[in-house]
């Protein structure tokens, strides 16, 4: 009789065990012969040495697909310890599957091209109004990488640009200050990483999400690099952003220009941006528009509405304007 041990480090263990240690007890009459503890990410096995190593074979392949689609289910658990291929969802674009299972792909035709640049370039601009899924498909493709271990860490950040309140008005230290800016950030995470597995990320600092200003000195290797609402940076904050990227590390920038935050004498960063690294080999943009947008369908006709508000408000100004000359 042996001891086996092994770590099941790249999962959520509720994921894998199940409600109530369902999957756990499967696997456990699954492999009669056998003695099975298991503890947070650490199952301990006794038995016969070849039983052992089956069994810590067949764990490491359920592991393996769990930590794919984010879900561990009774047939798919026996289909593997049987020696059977499991179904697998196909479904054309998928980047990454999130919690319970729920794919996460390119829904429209622009999402689509956004996935091909990032895989193409090591620097994406996406440009376009709110609820086209810039900044979620951003942070899914930063996930898939970092869990295809093509990187080693996910960088997001946001300038804490003040629009209303002032930072120093609100409660609480410099975190809780900062971390209303960052909460879109947070809201995509916990969409395709499980609670217990984002926590140990955020604590590990293989997730790092930080405000724009504490990136200034810091080279960023072998990390994927998302930088959202870019079009509230001003010209040497995107500069220094920009010149942050290190080795294996890929960039990705997203914003809107019609919705800048900056006071009216500051020019934006990302304006600046787009003319001066216009034609630059590695670079992509991909420009959506308000047919992309996958938000409630009320939110395209708030913007046409507000589009039209603004073209007329132009038109108006521009006849005041012309009247006075007149007069």
């Amino acid at each position: 009789m042996i001891e086996r041990i092994v770590i099941i480090d790249s999962v959520d263990p509720v994921s894998f065990y199940g409600v109530n240690n369902s999957n756990m007890q499967l696997i456990r009459n699954l492999f009669p012969k056998l003695r099975v503890t298991a503890r947070g990410s650490v199952i301990k096995v006794i038995g016969d040495d070849a039983e052992t190593a089956e069994f810590e074979k067949k764990i490491k392949e359920l592991e393996e697909y769990c930590s794919k689609f984010n879900k561990l289910t009774e047939d798919v658990i026996l289909d593997i310890v049987k020696g059977k291929t499991p179904d697998e969802p196909k479904l054309d674009d998928v980047i990454i599957y999130g919690i319970n299972g729920k794919p996460i792909s390119g829904r429209n035709a622009n999402q689509v091209k956004m996935v091909k640049s990032f895989r193409d370039n090591d620097l994406t601009f996406a440009l376009g109004p709110a609820g086209t899924g810039k900044t979620y498909i951003a942070i899914a493709l930063a996930v898939k990488a970092l869990k295809n271990r093509e990187v080693k860490k996910i960088i997001l950040s946001r300038p804490a640009v003040e629009a209303g309140e002032k930072l120093g008005f609100l409660p609480g230290d410099m975190k809780d200050k900062i971390d209303p800016y960052l909460q879109p950030l947070y809201d995509a995470l916990e969409d395709m990483i499980p609670a217990v597995k984002l926590k140990e990320y955020l604590d590990t600092k293989v997730i790092q999400i930080a405000p724009l200003a504490f990136m200034r000195g810091r080279t960023l290797n072998d990390a994927v690099i998302v930088l959202d609402e870019a079009q509230n940076t001003t010209t040497h904050q995107i500069k220094m952003f920009l010149t942050r990227l290190g080795m294996n590390g890929k960039m990705i920038i997203t914003g809107d220009v019609t919705q800048i935050d900056l006071p009216r004498s500051v020019g934006s960063g990302l304006v600046q941006a787009l003319r001066v690294l216009k034609g630059v080999p590695g670079i992509g943009r991909i420009e959506f528009g308000k047919k992309d947008i996958v938000r409630h369908p009320l939110v395209q006709r708030i913007v046409e509405a507000y589009e039209s508000a603004d073209k007329k408000g132009e038109t108006e100004a521009e006849t005041e304007l012309t009247k006075e000359v007149q007069e």
